[in-house]
């Protein structure tokens, strides 16, 4: 499965491989500032081993519609920007040590350096866009971080809360992960000049295809490793996050379950005792088959968005890399 995984993001990287390089460049070259440690710690997170899936989105879609500028390699190193700059503050807010196997940038600088850098590069971002001069990609990154910072006190106040649904949490999810992954996918419809209804699939696919990707995301920190995973394994239970594998083992779990979930989560009982029943509850129960079933519901909607678009290479990358949101293990 994991070699599958491989294949599939070598093979969407292929198709896109000089665009991704030239985003590459845009990147590095628009980290630079007078201040040493801007370039320094963003390089730290953006030249971490991150998969770039956003950004490519956004090549992909463009390169699907047949759009051969250059734009989009820029517009995709502002949809890294932007993911970035989350990544830093959500590393600050969960004081989480380790980020794709290396230590968060907070390990190493403290808290208020990544903030402040972080705050740079939504900066820098929109910046790049104002030069850009299309407001209507403008106002879809604008509206998007609004979004995402919504999902983001979302989360913080449902933090240990037992109570939360899973409609709620999917509430958070679609802001706080789906959004981004939605507007890169729209950014490349619309710098292709697209129809608002193609606009509107690639945004609906972007949308579907990001709740996949999180929601199995939450399920592989109760089942992957720390060597796969890429950060510790059960970093979500230590922090306090109520996840879809733990609304589901709640709620099916019996008295003694329900007492121990109160205790570890609510009352913030982290040891890797609880730690261990909580990742034994989630398979016992089924929770993580369910988790994994509902991200396949939302990776067939996003397949069914792209049914009408144009066929091809690009297309089928997007089909796999939906699959690919579900089956993979990292």
């Amino acid at each position: 499965m994991a070699d599958d995984s491989a294949r599939v993001l070598q093979g969407l990287q292929g198709l896109i491989r000089d665009d991704l390089e030239r985003t590459n460049r845009i990147i590095m070259e628009q980290l630079t500032a007078e201040v040493e440690l801007i370039p320094t710690l963003g390089s730290h997170l953006i030249a971490g081993g991150g998969k770039r899936l956003r950004p490519m989105l956004t090549l992909i879609t463009a390169r699907m519609f047949g759009y051969r500028g250059e734009k989009h390699a820029l517009l995709a190193a502002v949809v890294e920007f932007i993911h970035t700059a989350t990544l830093l503050h959500d590393d600050v807010v969960d004081d989480s040590v380790t980020r794709r196997g290396r230590a968060t940038a907070n390990s190493v600088w403290g808290s208020k350096a990544p903030v402040l850098v972080g705050d740079f590069l939504f900066s820098r971002s929109f910046q790049i866009l104002v030069d850009h001069g299309d407001l209507k990609v403008l106002k879809i990154i604008a509206d998007c971080c609004a979004v995402i910072s919504e999902g983001e006190v979302m989360q913080l106040v449902v933090s240990h809360d037992l109570n939360l649904t899973e409609e709620r949490y999917l509430q958070v999810v679609e802001r706080k992960t789906a959004t981004l992954f939605a507007a890169a996918c729209r950014i490349g419809a619309v710098v292709s000049g697209r129809s608002p209804e193609e606009e509107e699939r690639m945004f609906r696919y972007g949308l579907m295809l990001g709740n996949a990707y999180q929601v199995v995301d939450d399920a592989l920190d109760y089942s992957s490793s720390r060597e796969t995973l890429g950060k510790g394994v059960g970093d979500d239970f230590q922090e306090g996050k109520i996840t879809l594998p733990v609304i589901h083992a709640f709620q099916q779990g019996d008295g003694e379950e329900k007492a121990f979930w109160r205790d570890s989560l609510a009352a913030r009982d982290h040891s890797p005792a609880s730690l261990a029943r909580a990742i034994a509850l989630v398979r016992e129960r089924g929770s993580l088959d369910y988790a994994v079933s509902r991200a396949r519901a939302f990776a067939a909607m996003a397949k069914e968005e792209l049914s009408t678009l144009p066929p091809g290479p690009e297309r089928d990358a997007l089909r796999d890399l939906a699959d690919f949101s579900v089956d993979r293990s990292y």
